[in-house]
């Protein structure tokens, strides 16, 4: 039987858009994100009421009777919705959602418009759903080629989404489920900027899910950031392998112990032969303690180097709300929550308000020193009319 083992998410307003119209819901085994369109802030409203159709104790059958139940309900709610209150007439959604079948070990994938559902298996990503897009039928048909499709500049118009007419069909199926197993929902604002071999890469190479879907965010931000960009991600693992395999052989086993042909037998056997040997001599053990001493200072020597040179580095880019802001640091993130900036000023300017030349002076996050920065950021402050 399988289990979530972990799970991530993450959403962000991108750098060229003024509000956020992802939603995404998560509660093991549910994982849930839509992509709402319409003036107003009408694909807010049209995905929050997505998400929240998922937002319920699981009623009685099979996951994917569960997934076609949930899109029903939802496509009526913003369908009546929209009809009600002229201001958010026409207003849909995009939706993908899976459920994991912890018992048949099988994940249940429903899915509505251009988000998509991936699987990473064995460090290969596989796509599970087909994007309900102009684009993609083009595709199918042949009239496109793979290439052409990704580049093509109306990829972004969908052909179904929840809420625009009274009833929906979403595409729905089961995959079968592994240990070990990386499932990513997303939005299009990531499919868009970064390709699949992109997010193969972060997923494949970070230590953790928290870490990968930071990572894809912040690369999709980099390649320009057009819209909105949700990314869930869960992995499974088989219930009790952990304690199955620790009992088995109580020695851990690492990766490059593994690679050199070590087993838990030999080491055990080692340090049998280990516990036979004399004590160390008291001067052994005295020039150990000065090594690691001295590594530590060293170490110690380093770190406040790139402190202190962090402290020297300043560069523009976009704050929470889309302005022009003033960083002081390296424009990067590490594992664990570790920002190399903080924010040292937010200008009233709209980063997407600028021409797309200013624009990129902010969203390429250029170091600079302090002074070339302020004068930067004051330039840019003049050049729309506002006072510093």
């Amino acid at each position: 039987m399988l289990r979530v083992a972990e799970q991530a998410y993450r959403t962000d307003t991108g750098r060229q858009r003024r509000a956020n119209e992802d939603a995404y819901y998560v509660r093991a085994p549910v994982f849930v994100v839509a992509d709402g369109m319409g003036g107003a802030q009408a694909g807010e409203v049209a995905s929050r009421l997505a998400a929240e159709s998922f937002d319920r104790e699981l009623p009685e059958g099979t996951p994917e009777e569960v997934l076609r139940g949930a899109f029903e309900q939802a496509n009526r709610r913003i369908h009546e919705h929209a009809a009600s209150d002229e201001r958010h007439a026409g207003m849909g959604t995009t939706l993908t959602a899976a459920i994991v079948d912890s018992e048949k070990e099988e994940v249940a994938i429903g899915h509505v418009g251009d988000s998509r559902a991936y699987r990473l298996r064995d460090g290969k990503l596989e796509r599970l759903t087909q994007d309900h897009s102009l684009v993609e039928e083009l595709r199918r048909k042949g009239q496109l080629t793979d290439q052409q499709a990704e580049e093509h500049p109306q990829r972004s118009i969908i052909t179904r989404a929840l809420g625009p007419e009274p009833e929906v069909e979403p595409d729905v199926h089961t995959e079968q489920a592994r240990s070990g197993d990386v499932y990513l929902v997303c939005s299009d604002g990531l499919t868009t900027m970064l390709g699949e071999d992109r997010i193969e890469g972060l997923l494949v190479s970070s230590t953790n899910l928290e870490a990968a879907v930071r990572a894809l965010v912040q690369e999709a931000n980099r390649a320009g950031g057009r819209d909105n960009i949700t990314a869930v991600a869960f992995r499974l693992e088989e219930v009790g392998a952990g304690a199955a395999e620790q009992d088995e052989h109580p020695t851990l086993i690492g990766p490059t112990a593994d690679a050199e042909g070590l087993r838990g037998e030999e080491i055990r056997a080692g340090a049998a032969r280990q516990r036979v040997r004399q004590p160390r001599r008291r001067g052994a053990v005295l020039r150990r303690v000065a090594i690691v001493l001295v590594s530590l200072l060293i170490l110690g020597a380093v770190a406040f180097g790139a402190w202190y040179g962090n402290r020297q580095v300043w560069f523009l880019g976009t704050d929470d709300g889309g302005r022009v802001a003033l960083y002081r640091g390296l424009p990067y993130d590490l594992p664990f929550g570790i920002s190399l900036y903080s924010e040292r000023y937010a200008s009233p300017i709209q980063t997407d308000s600028l021409p797309t030349k200013r624009r990129d002076s902010v969203t390429q996050h250029e170091l600079r020193s302090r002074s070339d920065a302020v004068s930067l950021i004051e330039d840019l402050q003049h050049s729309e009319g506002v006072q510093p």
